[in-house]
């Protein structure tokens, strides 16, 4: 009894030190600085003012009431929570003279977008923007091109990054962009964003040690995407529980691969209503793809469930200032992409080009296994479709549209060594005289329990060429060999 009687003491003192340094944490209402929740009266400065005395003060929260407050750039500093009230709407300015530029001291192909951002931190620890109310970039006032158009969020070389609970709207670029810092947090935001070109939800690039979760986006551009737009790899990053929806890819990592990718989970999201892939994952400006875990996602109304790209468009990071040579730095050389798993992936409604999984003759996809895959695709492919000779297009964009048709209504799997298909089933909502499967320059594969719907005037379920070391457990499959 005495030891319980202990416990329960300890619990209570421990609760009261919790509240009592909760009530401590001082707050700094940005009213108290002059700014004013009316829609109209520029509070940038007010806003500031708050955010520069709340750092300067040892950290605590900035406190945006209910009401709208007209901004542009503010600056987060060291130990600052920004905290939206529900019902408070900080809202962009339309006018690009609110924006100063702001070039980081991070050198990445950034240095080529835009230069300016309605919240920007550099350099700067323990941040958060938490809260119900939303943030509104009215970014269907800019009609400019990418490189003036601002950023909402832009943190760089930041540490202990959280963003939760807000609701992001009309972003004039990139929605939030985050590069090269360490223990982000991203959980509960909302983002709705299709008001113009560029509109992407999340963009993790360059960075380590993330977890994005429980988030609900709707975007222009790529929903979340990983990006590595340095030298500097992105790495140890969880993405789960999301629900997307994207006029381009609902998760991806890439374009920009430059410093590559290590340690990715993507597990537990739901995407619709999504132009192209469900699933994109590109390596084309070197760098080196390792250890992704794809997993437990369902997609309905996508261009392809799934697109695997090894390419060679080769584009530095280049920055914007030339380097103490004065020349522009070296075209990286091909990446590597390397030890991908794929699973329990339900698809409806793809559209009839297929999905691909394709490196290059010199540079193969290694080590990738798919398996409890579920994908419907439109079909009405044609003969013609099953027999064409697809581009290798090694410099080409990377986007699961860039070989058109493909030869395979299901997977088009080219220049890999080490695959992987185990209990795939592919579907169609009308005839197609394609293969389900073409494995092309594949070696060291094992294929499983396929079920493949087959139309009558196609030739065979799976298509063999080139291949080495391939063993397919029938079922009945009919296969041909070229």
């Amino acid at each position: 009894m005495d030891k319980a009687r202990s416990q329960t003491a300890i619990l209570l003192m421990s609760l009261v030190m919790a509240v009592s340094a909760l009530g401590a944490e001082k707050v700094y209402d940005v009213r108290d600085s002059g700014a004013k929740a009316d829609g109209k009266t520029l509070c940038t400065s007010a806003i500031q003012k708050a955010i520069d005395q709340c750092s300067k003060d040892g950290g605590g929260t900035v406190y945006l009431a209910p009401g709208t407050f007209l901004s542009g750039t503010i600056y987060m500093k060291t130990g600052v929570t920004l905290r939206l009230a529900a019902g408070c709407t900080l809202l962009g300015s339309k006018d690009l003279k609110d924006y100063p530029p702001t070039v980081p001291t991070f050198r990445s192909y950034t240095d080529n977008y835009t230069d300016k951002s309605l919240i920007y931190a550099e350099k700067a620890e323990r941040i958060a923007i938490v809260g119900r109310g939303t943030i509104d970039g009215q970014g269907g006032s800019f009609k400019g091109p990418y490189k003036v158009r601002p950023y909402i969020i832009r943190f760089i070389e930041c540490r202990s990054v959280t963003i939760e609970d807000i609701t992001i709207r009309n972003s004039p670029m990139w929605a939030q962009h985050y590069m090269a810092c360490d223990d982000v947090r991203i959980s509960g935001v909302t983002v709705r964003s299709r008001v113009n070109n560029n509109n992407d939800g999340i963009n993790i690039d360059s960075c380590h040690r993330v977890i994005i979760s429980d988030c609900n986006i709707s975007s222009g551009d790529d929903a979340i995407v990983l990006k590595s737009t340095s030298a500097r790899v992105c790495r140890d990053v969880t993405v789960s529980n999301c629900i997307v929806s994207s006029r381009c890819n609902g998760l991806k990592m890439g374009t920009e691969s430059n410093g590559g990718f290590k340690n990715i989970v993507m597990t537990g999201c739901a995407i619709y209503d999504t132009r192209l892939a469900g699933v994109a994952l590109e390596i084309v400006d070197g760098g080196t793809m390792d250890r992704v875990v794809i997993s437990n996602i369902t997609m309905d109304k996508i261009g392809a469930p799934i697109f695997l790209r090894l390419g060679n468009r080769a584009r530095p990071f280049k920055p914007a200032l030339s380097l103490s040579n004065g020349k522009d730095m070296e075209r990286p050389g091909i990446g590597a992409m390397r030890n991908i798993t794929i699973s329990n992936i339900e698809a409806t409604g793809a559209n009839p080009t297929g999905c691909a999984i394709s490196g290059l003759p010199e540079a193969k996809i290694e080590n990738v296994t798919m398996s409890n895959l579920r994908f419907s695709f439109d079909g009405g492919g044609t003969k013609a479709d099953a027999g064409r000779t697809v581009d290798e297009r090694p410099e080409g964009y990377p986007e699961y549209s860039m070989f058109g048709k493909l030869p395979a209504y299901g997977l088009y799997c080219r220049h890999v060594k080490g695959l992987k298909l185990l209990n795939v089933q592919l579907q169609l909502a009308k005839p197609d005289q394609r293969h389900a499967v073409v494995l092309e320059d594949v070696e060291d594969a094992f294929v499983d329990c396929l079920d493949a719907q087959l139309s009558p005037e196609a030739d065979t379920v799976i298509r063999l060429t080139d291949v080495k070391e391939v063993f397919v457990r029938d079922r009945g499959n009919k296969i041909s060999e070229h």
